[in-house]
């Protein structure tokens, strides 16, 4: 027997027991505070520079500041984002999952290609829906995370508007 075929077992049952597998993660630093529209790499961002003013988290209707919620996952948010063709099925589930958390900000997003993204600081997971399982194993990974610049201070008290009505 081939050794391929001896570890096919073994990577699948590592694969599927870690279900945060596809978190993709990142090395920015913090502490890059820039006033103005910021241009980040990915959309939506998962770190970089970011506003001196934080989004106040919460559930927002409408496209919300990149520069903003920075901000906020640099305080220790976790902002869902999804594409404003979700399924109000699969809306209504984020929107159950993320009001009453305050350490999560929950947007529409033009311009992801996956239906739904979670992000905090340095980690990113794209999901196929509002009902994945691992959106509430991420949460409590990253919400609330004390690795980020800014830890321990409140998604609270920031900037509580949209990018279509301030």
């Amino acid at each position: 027997m081939s050794r391929l075929a001896l570890l096919a077992p073994l990577l699948l049952l590592t694969a599927c027991s870690n279900p945060l597998a596809n978190v993709q993660t990142f090395a920015y630093v913090g502490g890059d505070v820039r006033s103005g529209t910021i241009g980040y790499e990915r959309s939506p961002p998962a770190g970089g520079p970011y506003s001196p003013l934080w989004q106040t988290c919460g559930v927002y209707a409408a496209p919300i500041y990149p520069e903003y919620a920075v901000h906020s996952l640099a305080r220790g948010a976790v902002w869902v984002t999804y594409r404003p063709d979700l399924s109000p099925g699969e809306l209504s589930s984020l929107r159950g999952t993320a009001e009453g958390n305050a350490q999560v900000l929950l947007s529409p997003q033009r311009s992801q290609l996956a239906p739904v993204m979670v992000s905090a600081w340095n980690a990113q997971l794209a999901l196929d829906g509002g009902r994945d399982a691992r959106l509430k194993r991420f949460l409590g990974r990253y919400a609330g995370a004390d690795t980020v610049p800014e830890a321990g201070q409140p998604c609270a008290g920031g900037f509580g508007g949209t990018q279509d009505a301030p």
